[in-house]
């Protein structure tokens, strides 16, 4: 059978055809300009190897142009040298290599464009290299010669001038060479092209050719240079054209000396960067500004905030480093985009003080805006609305920059931040705040609509020594959260306590998940006592967080935490469980006529939880615990005015036989008639009710009221528990009023569930 060549074979013979067909089509443009010994064939089996480097390079995962400046080199270790070889070269590069050489992994025809320019551009780069190298080189043959004989000095003298004045003239990059004074003695048409024009060239010193984007640097570099303290430096600089517009170059200048070693000239070659410049200007302008407003984004708005938090020394410009050396570098650094200035309007009222607002010192100020309510303005008239309210809103905030010390940036949806670098004190920042607050009291027109804008604004004035950029920025959005919950329209300023505080709450919100896991919970209760007979009726279980940074937390502090993030579910239902085998336990250890009761309490959001109901069944016949001896606590606020469907689940808990507690009763606007249809056993009254009777004489209005809630309690068929007795005097008036048991620090602190199994025992004896 006859053989077959795999698909891999075939593939890689395709590709190396392609490649000769390429380097055919080179070498038929190259060679006619090309002073070599080389037939044409052999020149096309030498550029076989540069075009598989260029084709590589075009099919690279990670392109990388710079592996094709070789490629310039060996054009010019050929002889490719003359005018007009490089365009040829690069003229079949751009028209011919992806065509032969078509790179793979689904490239647009775009970026293959673009790869072949960048390409095009490396080889160009690598051609000039050599050139230059080869120039001096040469050049440096010229002083050989001269020191071995006279007349052979002179004869080699005329054919390296020869040379070099035909790659001078037709070099593609711009030649200059100047005196050590500065003065220009000579260009090449290349360079004259570039700056318009020889004469505008020749009347100027190196030292004249100056611009405002050049750094300071670079004229220091070239005082080292004619001092022939370096051999060369290598910069980007800006020069003015003829026609006034700016030339971008990238410099590499040496120094060129005489037999004996001492300074004589300047040699300068130049590339025109302009438009390489000017398109990585505009992608760092697309890479730092936001696409919808056109004010910076959060990378710019960090990176000019590091830089005002830098260290002076840090922050500012040095000088060129010290000694003599063989070359040198310097970078112009990238100029920011320019603020507009507007008319300061009005303030507004604030709170706080800053610890960062001293004397002494730079600081910087940072107002965190965040719009009121403008997830309304999306979710019910559209994104497309919201976008130009946003764009409405950063004009308004451009205007209200009157320094080019301030910026203003869009650092997230509808969330801009004000930075002010060394104000001159708080006043100044405060300022800004108000003239921002005051160019939101105009409604903005959209689309024939009239939307109000307001915004909350959280101020920071620091001192910038020690200081992190996030975490200045945290404290400015902790501070505009403060007047979000002031309600809004507003500003304030950073408190570093009100900071402190919500730091923590942050940390216990984070941790709270996990903490149930990690048994950091524990349970105490607090005794239940009979008002008349002074005996131990139950306990109320409360739950405890044992933070091991924080210590034990109470839960007036980690509940509304649970409740936000959900956590209070499954906590909620683990104290149910804790709670109810614990009274299970003071049951059977309890001799007494009546048995204790344990008091849970049920937050809002587990009455809408859809288990409950089968939640607490399940714990009660796991446990064995009698229904009556578990009591339920809701807060006042979670069943006044809840219709029926809210109330099926308690009505279901209380046919199983558990007692329904209203907590905190009488602290909101209790509706009394609702007291006949709630499914509730117990009233607590809160201890703002028996605060008035701490001492003799009560309170009298206290005293009437209690006294009018217990009549009505009793009538309803309702107990009554006071909440916060702690002296005698109170329990005295209480018993006398007719209420039922008592609870506070009179009777007991919250304990640990021993101690109260003491106390049970104490009483049943």
């Amino acid at each position: 059978m006859e053989a077959h060549a795999g698909p891999d074979l075939r593939t890689r013979a395709e590709a190396d055809d392609s490649l000769r067909r390429f380097a055919a089509i080179w070498g038929r443009a190259v060679f006619p300009l090309t002073a070599t010994s080389m037939t044409r064939a052999e020149l096309e089996a030498y550029l076989r190897p540069l075009a598989r480097v260029l084709s590589d390079a075009l099919s690279a995962d990670r392109f990388d142009p710079r592996a094709a400046v070789p490629v310039g080199a060996a054009l010019v270790d050929a002889h490719c040298t003359d005018p007009e070889a490089l365009p040829s070269i690069l003229g079949v590069i751009d028209a011919y290599l992806a065509l032969y050489c078509p790179p793979g992994g689904g490239l647009t025809a775009d970026e293959v464009r673009a790869r072949c320019s960048r390409l095009q551009h490396a080889v160009a780069v690598g051609f000039s290299q050599a050139l230059r190298e080869r120039t001096l080189h040469e050049q440096e043959s010229i002083s050989r010669a001269a020191l071995a004989a006279q007349a052979d000095a002179e004869r080699a003298l005329a054919a390296s001038e020869a040379r070099f004045r035909a790659v001078f003239e037709g070099a593609a990059i711009g030649i200059g060479i100047a005196d050590l004074d500065g003065r220009v003695l000579e260009i090449n048409d290349a360079l004259s092209r570039m700056f318009g024009g020889e004469k505008h060239v020749m009347q100027r010193t190196v030292s004249e050719w100056a611009h405002p984007e050049n750094p300071a640097v670079v004229s220091a570099l070239n005082g080292e240079l004619v001092r022939g303290e370096r051999d060369g430096y290598h910069t980007e600089k800006a020069y003015p054209r003829a026609d006034g517009s700016v030339l971008w170059g990238n410099l590499q200048v040496s120094l060129l000396r005489d037999s004996a070693g001492n300074p004589q000239y300047q040699l300068a070659l130049l590339e025109d960067i302009t438009e390489r410049r000017q398109l990585l200007q505009r992608l760092r302008h697309e890479a730092t500004h936001d696409a919808l407003t056109g004010l910076p984004n959060r990378a710019l708005f960090f990176e000019r905030l590091d830089q005002a938090l830098a260290p002076p020394e840090a922050s500012g410009s040095g000088g060129p480093s010290g000694s003599a050396g063989k070359g040198g570098t310097a970078e112009d650094g990238d100029r920011g985009a320019g603020l507009d200035a507007g008319t300061p309007g009005g303030g507004t009222s604030g709170g706080g003080t800053s610890a960062g607002d001293t004397d002494s010192g730079r600081r910087i100020g940072l107002c965190y805006l965040d719009l009121d309510g403008f997830k309304t303005v999306n979710d019910s008239l559209g994104h497309a609305v919201g976008d130009q309210l946003l764009v409405a809103v950063a004009d308004r905030l451009r205007n209200c920059l009157t320094s080019p010390d301030q910026l203003v940036a869009r650092i997230g949806g509808d969330e801009f931040v004000a930075l002010y670098t060394d104000p001159p004190g708080l006043d100044a920042v405060t300022d800004l705040a108000g003239r921002i607050l005051a160019a939101f009291a105009t409604p903005v027109l959209v689309d024939g609509r009239e939307l109000p804008v307001h915004g909350s604004i959280g101020i920071v004035l620091t001192p910038t020594a020690s200081h992190a950029a996030a975490d200045v920025l945290r404290s400015a959005d902790i501070t505009m959260y403060r007047a979000k919950e002031l309600g809004g329209n507003r500003y304030e300023v950073a408190d570093p306590d009100a900071d402190a505080r919500a730091i923590t709450r942050h940390s216990l919100t984070n941790r709270l998940p996990g903490a149930l896991e990690r048994g950091e919970f524990f349970v105490e209760y607090q005794p239940l006592i009979g008002l008349s007979d002074g005996v131990v009726h139950g306990a109320e279980a409360l739950v405890r967080w044992g933070h091991p940074v924080h210590g034990v937390i109470g839960p007036d502090r980690f509940i509304p935490l649970a409740e936000n993030t959900g956590q209070i579910v499954p906590l909620g239902r683990w104290v149910l469980e804790q709670a109810v085998r614990q009274a299970e336990v003071w049951q059977r250890n309890h001799h007494g006529a009546r048995p204790p009761r344990v008091n849970v309490n049920l937050s809002p959001i587990q009455l809408h939880h859809p288990d409950l109901v089968a939640e607490v069944s399940r714990v009660l016949d796991d446990s064995g615990l009698a229904p009556e001896a578990l009591c339920l606590e809701v807060t006042e606020s979670a069943l006044i005015g809840a219709d029926q469907d809210a109330l099926k689940p308690l009505r279901r808990i209380a046919d199983l036989g558990v007692e329904i507690a209203l907590d905190d009763f009488g602290t909101g606007y209790s509706n009394l008639s609702s007291l006949r249809w709630l499914p509730v056993s117990v009233l607590k009254l809160d201890r703002a009710f028996s605060r008035g009777m701490s001492h003799h004489p009560a309170d009298p209005v206290d005293l009437k009221i209690v006294e009018g809630i217990v009549s009505l309690a009793h009538g309803l068929g309702l107990s009554v528990t006071v909440e916060g007795v702690e002296t005698s005097a109170q329990a005295d008036y209480l018993r006398d009023l007719g209420c039922d048991t008592g609870q506070g620090w009179y009777y007991g602190r919250p304990a640990p569930p021993e101690q109260m199994g003491t106390l049970l025992l104490a009483d049943a004896s």
